[in-house]
C-alpha cells in the first residue's frame, strides 16, 4: 500500500475486445469500521443523471481478515462493514459508450472520464489520490500510449504508470485516452498545450497548431492571465459526431472526420491564409468553447456547485451565463483572433438567431427556467421539445450579445461584457464560494454603472424576444427576419436585403438522415398540428404525389397558401389521411448585413467589438 497517497486506483484495460476496464481501489487502514463507496450519477458540465453505476458488472472486497461482505444500499452505493486494516476493492466496468462523458474501450483505444469509472470513498474526499494506469498485456497493444492532463509521478515513455491528484474532485477531472493517437503541440504564454487526436484521420496538424494557438491566446488575453501550467485537448475523430466537455486542465472533444483541416495538395502552398471550411470552423468553435470554460465554469462557477454532490441533481438558474456566455465568446474569439473574417462571424451569428427563433418553446419557457430544468428538459428532449423549451446555450448566447452591445452603447464604449468577465474572474475565479444566483446580474450593473434591472427581467424571466435588430444597428449590422428558403437555409449574410417571395408552411419538421419521410416534430398552433399530424408519422403521399425524404420538403413548400393539401401517412401500421391548409411561412430565419454607411463612432465600436475585423 503506497504511503504518500491515501487512495490508490489501478486501472487496466484488461480485455479491450470485451470492452472491460478492471479497477482496483486500495484504501489504507483507518479508524473507520465501515466504508461507503459510491459511483457518481452525473459528471460536472453535463447536467443529466447518467447512472454510471449501471456499468459496474462485478465488485468484491478484501481486508486483513480476508473477503469482506458488501451490502448494496441503492443503485450506486455499497457499504463494507467490520473493516480492519487495509482494504482492496476490485470491480469491473463495461465501457462501450463513445461520448465525451463516459468510458469506451475496444481494440483500437481506451477512454474514460473519472466519474464513469472511479468510485468515491465517503470520508476520503479531501485525501490525495494516486492513479496507476496499466497497459494491456497482449502484444497487439504494445504501441498504445497515454494522453491525460493528470500530473505524472512515475510513468514510462508511453505514459503508463502513476499519476497524482490532490483529492477526489481533482482525480475525476482529468479524462484519460490510451491507444494510438497523433499529437499537436503549441504554447500559449509559455504554457505547453497539446492536442491528442485518436481515430482515423489525415488532418493538417500544422494548421491545427497555427489556428488553435491564437484562439487560446485571445481567451487568455481577455481574462488577463492563464491559470494553468499545462493543457490537453483529447480529440476523438469519428465519421459523424460532435460534442465536448470541459475540465480544469483539459477538454474532451468528439468531432467528425470531415471537420478537421485537410492537408494541402502535393506541391501546393499551405492554406493558412484561407478561411476555414464550414466544418473546420465548427471544430475550431468547439475547441474555443471548451477552452473558454477553463475560466467560465471550471473556476468561475455557480455557488451551488461549490460543494456539489454527484449523486443527485444540483439546480441553478445560472446555466444561461456559464454556457450561454461561453457560447457567445466561442465564435467571437474566432473573429477576434483572425481565424475567420467579419462576414463569417455574422454567418455564425445568423445561424444562432435562426435556431432560437424557429422554436416556439422560446415563447413558453424562460431562460432562467431553461437553466434550472436542464436536468429533465434540455438533456431529455423529446419530439415536443421545440414547443416546450428554449436552449440556454442558444438564447443564452443572444442574451450575452445583447448585454455586450448595451454595455458598449450606453457607456459610450467605456465598458463591455469583457469587463464583466474580468470582474467575475477577479472576484470568483480563485474562490470556492462561487457566484450567487443573481451574482452575474449584480456585477454587470456594478461594472457598467447602468441600471440593467429591466433588461435582465426581460431576458431571463420573461419569454419576450430580444430587440436584437436595434442593438446590432449600434455596431453597424443590419438585421431582418424572413421566411425560410428551404431545408438547408439556416440564415445568411447579404450585402443588401432582397425582397422575399412568400412561401407556404404547415409547421412540420422531417427527421433527417432516415429512409422515409418521417415526421420529427409538429409545431404548436400550426396547420399540421391542427390537422392531427403527429411525430413519428411517415408521409407517403402529398396531393397524390409520392413523398420521400428527398421530395417531401419541396412538395410542402411549393403548396399554395390557403389551398388544402391532402396528405397520406402511416401512423404505426395504419394508413391515415389528413387535410392541411398551408399558411404563410413565419419570419423565423435571420439575415444580417454589414452596413457600410455608418458614422465613425459606430464603425469604431464595431471594430473594437470584432477585434478590428469589422
Amino acid at each position: 500500500m503506497p504511503d504518500d497517497y491515501s487512495l490508490t486506483y489501478r486501472v487496466c484495460p484488461t480485455r479491450p475486445q470485451s470492452h472491460q476496464f478492471d479497477v482496483e481501489l486500495l484504501i489504507p487502514a483507518s479508524a473507520r469500521k465501515t466504508l461507503v463507496l459510491c459511483m457518481p450519477a452525473w459528471i460536472p458540465g453535463s447536467y443529466m443523471i447518467r447512472d454510471f453505476a449501471r456499468n459496474v458488472t462485478g465488485i468484491r472486497a478484501s481486508g486483513a481478515s480476508g473477503t469482506l461482505a458488501i451490502v448494496k444500499l441503492d443503485k450506486q452505493t455499497w457499504r463494507l462493514d467490520d473493516v480492519h486494516g487495509d482494504v482492496v476493492v476490485r470491480y469491473q466496468v463495461h465501457a462501450w459508450e463513445l461520448t465525451v462523458r463516459s468510458a469506451h474501450l475496444d481494440i483500437t483505444h481506451g477512454y474514460f472520464n473519472g466519474p464513469s469509472l472511479l468510485l468515491r470513498v465517503h470520508g476520503f474526499d479531501a485525501s490525495p489520490c494516486r492513479l496507476e494506469l496499466l497497459a494491456p498485456t497482449a502484444a497487439a497493444y504494445a504501441h498504445w500510449r497515454v494522453a491525460t492532463s493528470l500530473r505524472p509521478a512515475d510513468v514510462d515513455s508511453q505514459g503508463f504508470g502513476g499519476y497524482l491528484a490532490d483529492d477526489y474532485d481533482d482525480l475525476i477531472d482529468h479524462p484519460v485516452e490510451m491507444g494510438k493517437f497523433d499529437l499537436v503541440d503549441f504554447q500559449v504564454q509559455g504554457v505547453p498545450h497539446r492536442m491528442a487526436i485518436s481515430g482515423r484521420q489525415q488532418a493538417d496538424l500544422d494548421r491545427l497548431a497555427r489556428d488553435l494557438r491564437p484562439i487560446c491566446e485571445q481567451h487568455a488575453a481577455l481574462f488577463g492571465e492563464l491559470p494553468i501550467d499545462r493543457y490537453v485537448f483529447l480529440t476523438m475523430v469519428v465519421g459523424d459526431g460532435y460534442g465536448g466537455l470541459e475540465h480544469r486542465f483539459s477538454s474532451s472533444l468528439l468531432c467528425s472526420r470531415g471537420d478537421l483541416p485537410r492537408p494541402p495538395r502535393a506541391g501546393a502552398a499551405a492554406d493558412s491564409d484561407t478561411l476555414p471550411s464550414e466544418g473546420y470552423r465548427r471544430f475550431l468553435g468547439l475547441c474555443s468553447h471548451e477552452y473558454f470554460h477553463l475560466w467560465n465554469v471550471k473556476r468561475i462557477r455557480p455557488a451551488v456547485f461549490a460543494d456539489q454532490g454527484l449523486e443527485r441533481e444540483v439546480h441553478t438558474r445560472l446555466l444561461w451565463a456559464f454556457e450561454g456566455i461561453t457560447s457567445y465568446y466561442d465564435d467571437l474569439a474566432l473573429v477576434r483572433s483572425g481565424r475567420i473574417d467579419a462576414k463569417s462571424y455574422l454567418e455564425l451569428l445568423a445561424e444562432t438567431i435562426t435556431r432560437v427563433m424557429r422554436n416556439p418553446g422560446r415563447l413558453r419557457q424562460t431562460l432562467a427556467e431553461s437553466s434550472f430544468d436542464a436536468w429533465t428538459k434540455f438533456y431529455k428532449q423529446d419530439a415536443n421539445a421545440p414547443n416546450a423549451i428554449v436552449s440556454y446555450y442558444g438564447k443564452g448566447a443572444l442574451v450575452a450579445l445583447a448585454l455586450d452591445l448595451i454595455m458598449r452603447r450606453d457607456t459610450g464604449d467605456r465598458c463591455s461584457l469583457d469587463d464583466l468577465m474580468r470582474a467575475l474572474w477577479q472576484r470568483y475565479g480563485q474562490s470556492r464560494d462561487g457566484v450567487p444566483e443573481r451574482g452575474v446580474e449584480a456585477i454587470a450593473s456594478e461594472v457598467s454603472g447602468l441600471d440593467l434591472t429591466d433588461f435582465f427581467a426581460q431576458a431571463l424571466d420573461s419569454t419576450d424576444d430580444l430587440n436584437l435588430a436595434e442593438l446590432l444597428a449600434s455596431v453597424g449590422v443590419g438585421m431582418r427576419l424572413r421566411s425560410s428558403r428551404g431545408d438547408n437555409d439556416t440564415g445568411n449574410v447579404s450585402d443588401v436585403f432582397e425582397p422575399v417571395e412568400p412561401a407556404a408552411d404547415i409547421g412540420l419538421r422531417l427527421q433527417p438522415g432516415v429512409a422515409e419521410a418521417q415526421v420529427a416534430a409538429v409545431l404548436d398552433a400550426r396547420p399540421a398540428r391542427n390537422a392531427g399530424l403527429a411525430p413519428g408519422d411517415v408521409l407517403v403521399a402529398i396531393n397524390g404525389l409520392r413523398a420521400s425524404p428527398a421530395t417531401a420538403g419541396d412538395l410542402l413548400r411549393q403548396a399554395e397558401i390557403g389551398q388544402p393539401l391532402k396528405i397520406h401517412a402511416f401512423r404505426r401500421d395504419e394508413l391515415m389521411r389528413f387535410v392541411v391548409t398551408p399558411e404563410l411561412a413565419p419570419a423565423d430565419t435571420c439575415e444580417l448585413c454589414l452596413n457600410p454607411n455608418v458614422s465613425a463612432d459606430v464603425l469604431a465600436r464595431r471594430a473594437v467589438w470584432l477585434g478590428d475585423a469589422g
